[in-house]
């Protein structure tokens, strides 16, 4: 995404951050910080994953972390330039993850950044941006606005990647709180927590954590040099609720095509022939099925019944919100 992958090291906060209760939350094995060493046989299973991806995946991965050689922009046929993107905690990764799997040759032109191009290109672009509000891990509206008007002169197409606003506030508010606390990224509410029962005693024990994140708190980031870290972008913080479900909102006014998450948890196969429709490319499937995200659909649900203060942080959203979360297909 083109964002600092140069991450502080731990212990480098002025002031030790309090530790969550050890019995509630978990970090996986696997998990480790990124500035850790591992040990060879971590080492050799990765070794070991990383064989057996494609070799579109395998292209993905060295490029992500070596970065690019240069090379020619390609344009080849009546391709034009696809954008995919996602705010932070949609899903993005899983539809890239597919994309890398199923598209065959055109797999190889996929980078994880956002780059505009005067013209149509062969190229995919994905990452997370914003169209209105400038927020921390993602490209910022003046790079989105060029793909915006990429789109509206007909060489380029959006694919915007939707999910329920209140799972990607509880899958973002995990990820950055575990990530400003430990230097790890974790993908994933079940690989932090054992069950919803965790999640949900965690939640109500740190509600006021909760709700100066989802009020876009630049507090909630103090810990966090504006200009260092993963995702560092020059903003202070990240976005509020009500500027996240307004940000998504104005993505499904302008892609070319939206896909919410939930829809590949019970057809991936239908949701990925739109992707491949709009790109003119017949998936390369070699008899498998594509795999759902391994996420469940609306987890907020047994979080609200189980956290009377989530229950109450959601009937107490504004009017404009809510109006906006129904516009863009979900319900509260």
């Amino acid at each position: 995404m083109g964002f600092d992958s140069n991450p502080r090291k731990l212990g480098s906060r002025a002031a030790p951050a309090r530790k969550p209760e050890q019995s509630i939350m978990r970090l996986p094995k696997e998990a480790l910080p990124l500035s850790a060493e591992r040990s060879p046989t971590q080492i050799l299973k990765k070794l070991i994953r990383f064989a057996r991806k494609s070799r579109y995946e395998r292209a993905f991965a060295v490029r992500r972390y070596l970065g690019e050689c240069g090379s020619r922009i390609p344009h080849l046929g009546n391709d034009r330039t696809t954008y995919v993107i996602g705010l932070f905690g949609s899903g993005r990764n899983y539809i890239t993850g597919l994309m890398l799997k199923h598209l065959g040759k055109r797999a190889k032109y996929l980078r994880e950044t956002v780059r505009y191009h005067p013209g149509p290109t062969s190229m995919i672009y994905t990452g997370h941006a914003t169209i209105r509000h400038a927020s921390r891990g993602q490209e910022l509206p003046a790079v989105t606005s060029r793909v915006l008007q990429a789109v509206s002169l007909g060489f380029a197409d959006l694919i915007f990647i939707n999910r329920h606003p209140l799972d990607s506030l509880l899958t973002n508010w995990i990820f950055w709180r575990i990530y400003i606390r430990y230097n790890i990224q974790v993908e994933g509410i079940s690989r932090v927590y054992k069950n919803r029962d965790d999640l949900c005693s965690d939640l109500e024990q740190n509600f006021l954590e909760f709700r100066a994140f989802a009020e876009g708190d630049p507090g909630f980031f103090s810990a966090l040099p504006i200009d260092a870290g993963w995702g560092a972008n020059g903003s202070p913080r990240f976005l509020s609720f009500a500027e996240f479900v307004e940000e998504a909102e104005l993505f499904c006014q302008s892609a070319t095509l939206t896909l919410r998450l939930e829809d590949f948890m019970f057809d991936p196969l239908k949701e990925f022939s739109k992707i491949a429709g709009l790109m003119s490319v017949d998936p390369n499937l070699n008899g498998l099925s594509i795999a759902p995200p391994r996420t469940r659909p609306y987890g907020y649900l047994a979080v609200k019944e189980k956290a009377p203060r989530f229950r109450d942080f959601i009937s107490d959203l504004d009017t404009e919100t809510k109006r906006r979360i129904e516009k863009i297909g979900y319900e509260l």
